[in-house]
């Protein structure tokens, strides 16, 4: 486990390096310091008598705080969902295919570590840089919201970890990918395919009614039963964050799936990475 670990350290050196993280904390900054200041909340005995956005009115009946937050907490949790997987498809699209350059993966192969540990070391620290970013911005919004309305609820931050774990198997294909090919944008492609496909399977049953039945229908079935149902895992996301009940069936059956999609992703990408030659 100390190789892994020492090339996730590795990852986020370079991350340091190259202003990654810096720039990372400065956009989640000041998207909280927007909505700190441009969100006005007036709570009279725990209900909310009128809110502003941006200087203009969002709700005038009296509601209490909770109920006419949750539209508020549900946007925020598809905003972070959605917002934070695309925003690490983009930022991390260049980790492993920088990290597999000719003249760096050499050194790297030298190394007295297997080469799964480099793959694996790798998916760690971008996990890692996920994770800090998530915990960041999900916990100042829970702050901003709390101090404002004196509501406080974990539901965001319960979210933003969901959103990991989606992000975690599309970053796995990600990385795969680069095994493949050495291609930062191909690497983001993937990830953005593979992002749309999960929306799509999430919402299988309904789009395959569109489909005639038979054949085309029975294979649109079979190949996103395959996939990640990243929407279902979505809208969970956000009835939790605004404390509804589920609409998924088994939360944890939901999460077992994308888990397991994400390993055996990264399981082709350790085969594939093995028996290449450098």
């Amino acid at each position: 486990m100390r190789p892994v670990v020492g090339i996730a350290g590795y990852v986020l050196r370079e991350a340091v390096s190259r202003k990654f993280i810096l720039a990372f904390m400065v956009g989640i900054t000041l998207v909280l310091t927007v909505v700190a200041l441009s969100l006005r909340l007036e709570v009279i005995d725990g209900a909310l008598a009128a809110s502003r956005l941006f200087g203009q009115d969002i709700r005038a009946n009296i509601q209490s705080v909770d109920v006419a937050l949750r539209p508020v907490y549900q946007a925020a949790a598809f905003i972070v969902f959605y917002g934070g997987i695309l925003f690490g498809i983009v930022a991390c699209s260049d980790f492993a295919p920088s990290l597999m350059s000719p003249g760096r993966i050499e050194h790297l192969l030298a190394l007295p570590i297997q080469r799964w540990h480099l793959l694996a070391g790798t998916f760690l620290g971008v996990m890692t840089l996920a994770l800090g970013g998530t915990l960041y911005g999900t916990t100042g919004l829970v702050l901003i919201f709390g101090v404002k309305a004196g509501y406080w609820t974990v539901g965001p931050l319960v979210a933003g970890l969901m959103a990991c774990v989606g992000f975690a198997a599309v970053y796995a294909v990600m990385l795969t990918t680069a095994t493949l090919v050495r291609s930062a944008a191909l690497c983001a492609a993937s990830g953005f395919a593979f992002m749309v496909g999960g929306i799509i399977a999430g919402n299988r049953q309904q789009i395959a009614r569109f489909f005639e039945e038979g054949l085309s229908r029975d294979a649109f079935l079979g190949v996103t039963l395959l996939l990640p149902r990243l929407s279902a895992l979505a809208e969970a996301a956000g009835d939790l964050a605004a404390s509804l009940p589920l609409e998924v069936s088994s939360l944890g059956t939901l999460l077992l799936g994308v888990f397991v999609f994400g390993m055996a992703a990264l399981v082709v990408g350790f085969w594939r990475f093995e028996g290449k030659d450098y």
